[in-house]
């Protein structure tokens, strides 16, 4: 018989950086399941994209065992560790924070691609294009 999921929890955990104290003891603790071995499973799994954030997505079953699913990082994050910024403008409309160029545009889109709601990598570029503009990034040719 199929194990029956009772919770999904989702967070965003620096890449081979999980630990059991807070932001993911205060959320995973009350769920039940075993701190330890969740970090040490996603530290592993996670340890080549040490720097990176990292969403991840933990389904817990009933008898307290648990699955997860690394997502690709935020388009943010790519966007913003592209132009070398720690924070997109204030004012996107009228500022700006810095640029990328349309070969890393694509490089973002092509990252993001699996998991954007887009079929091909030019509809994932107007995504990622649109997400740089509102942080007030300039894409350059």
């Amino acid at each position: 018989m199929a194990k029956e999921v009772v919770r999904k929890i989702k967070l965003q955990v620096p890449a081979g950086k999980a630990t059991p104290a807070p932001p993911v003891g205060t959320v995973l603790g009350p769920a039940g399941i075993n701190l330890q071995e969740f970090c040490t499973k996603y530290n592993d799994a996670t340890r080549d994209r040490m720097g990176d954030i990292l969403p991840v997505e933990i389904s817990i079953y009933d008898d307290r065992s648990f699955d997860f699913v690394i997502k690709t990082p935020p388009a943010g994050f790519l966007i913003k560790k592209a132009a070398g910024i720690n924070k997109g403008a204030s004012k996107a409309g009228s500022e700006t924070a810095g640029t990328i160029t349309r070969a890393q545009l694509r490089e973002i889109a092509e990252t993001k691609l699996p998991d954007l709601n887009a079929y091909t990598v030019e509809d994932a570029m107007k995504i990622v294009e649109g997400t740089a503009r509102n942080m007030g990034i300039t894409i350059v040719d």
